[in-house]
């Protein structure tokens, strides 16, 4: 029920990871990474089917050998969220998962040896409509530009991308996006806003080696949230040291909170008082465990006394506001019934999914009289 995101997004070349497309007027796709061990077939399709039920755009796996290759090629047969191959240095394994079904290369073209190399990775790439995604790290700049430079810096990390889009460049290849990371936000931060400016391609985003689930959380919101609301980027990833599902939440809540994307949930919840008069935090952790499967947008604010309760409501999809002796439900901005804390969770969630089943009824609905 919220309006649109006030945030003006930089025009930028479309890309198609897969069916996935990245950048142009596109929704921001979010993305994560397995770290099971790619030769370990079951466990990695387990791990991306976990992925694809938590709502990721895309999925990235790393190849770091053509044993790996042909794993990858297994891999791919059992999904069908897109699959982008992370490679590094040998081009014999990029020309081999492009044989494969890959989605997309992440493979920096200057690391690849020599020119005819380059032309064979990117021959590979056009021939099979596969896009290029340049990845720079600030823990991993050419030896050159360290010297350079001295240490890791925002223009080292340009510097370093544009060296590589200009192997691209001279065969004509425009198909890439790029990504210029640093676990430093004020230096990824600079590195994207110089990136933007120079190219048009589409720009993945990431803090690299951001932290574990809280700290890492907490940073990627940070520099990703300053990039995103300058406009800045067309994927993103949170890089965290934890399950990958949780970066695919964290990465969906962000945009959410920029109204950016709305899949899923949108919970406005009370950190709760002695004014409330339910279990708010109680009723929260279950309610964001039992309905992790939902992707229908929807807004839901669950505040645990009448002072916000209801101004929160009236703006919500479903609005629980706690009363006495008995709690107010809000429905679309207007009371609708009331509830007892006896059962209020189990209430809650039937009346969430309720609403969930009319939301997509009505959509249904309104493709079929447009068809």
């Amino acid at each position: 029920m919220h309006s649109p995101s006030p945030i003006v997004r930089r025009k930028s070349r479309q890309i198609h990871v897969g069916q996935v497309p990245v950048g142009g007027d596109a929704p921001i796709s979010v993305q994560s990474m397995t770290n099971t061990d790619t030769l370990d077939v079951a466990a990695t399709v387990a791990q991306i089917q976990r992925l694809e039920a938590a709502g990721t755009d895309i999925v990235r796996v790393s190849v770091p050998t053509m044993d790996a290759a042909e794993a990858f090629g297994r891999i791919k047969q059992q999904v069908s969220v897109p699959l982008v191959a992370d490679i590094h240095f040998d081009y014999k394994i990029a020309l081999r998962v492009a044989e494969l079904g890959v989605d997309c290369l992440r493979i920096n073209p200057g690391n690849i040896g020599k020119e005819e190399r380059v032309r064979a990775v990117v021959g590979a790439a056009r021939d099979n409509g596969i896009p290029i995604r340049i990845g720079v790290n600030a823990g991993s700049l050419e030896k050159e530009l360290q010297r350079k430079y001295g240490e890791p810096t925002p223009e080292a990390l340009v510097e370093s991308a544009m060296r590589h889009i200009d192997h691209l460049d001279r065969l004509d290849f425009q198909e890439y996006k790029v990504s210029v990371k640093a676990s430093d936000v004020f230096m990824a931060v600079a590195a994207y806003r110089q990136l933007a400016k120079l190219i048009e391609q589409p720009l993945h985003l990431g803090i690299t080696e951001a932290g574990g689930l809280r700290s890492g959380t907490v940073k990627s919101s940070i520099g990703l949230g300053m990039l995103l609301m300058d406009g800045i980027g067309d994927t993103i990833r949170v890089s965290l040291a934890a399950d990958p599902v949780e970066e695919i939440k964290v990465g969906y809540d962000m945009l959410k909170s920029l109204r950016l994307r709305s899949k899923g949930i949108n919970f406005i919840a009370c950190p709760s008082c002695s004014r409330q008069n339910f279990d708010v935090i109680g009723t929260m952790n279950a309610l964001e465990e039992r309905l992790e499967d939902i992707m229908t947008p929807l807004d839901v604010s669950v505040i645990g006394c009448v002072v916000n309760g209801p101004g929160e409501a009236k703006e919500s999809d479903i609005g629980l506001t706690g009363g006495t002796p008995n709690n107010l439900i809000y429905i679309d901005g207007k009371p609708a019934t009331k509830l007892t804390n006896d059962h209020l969770v189990d209430d809650l969630e039937r009346l969430i999914r309720e609403k969930v089943r009319e939301k997509e009824a009505a959509e249904k609905d309104v493709i079929a009289r447009g068809a």
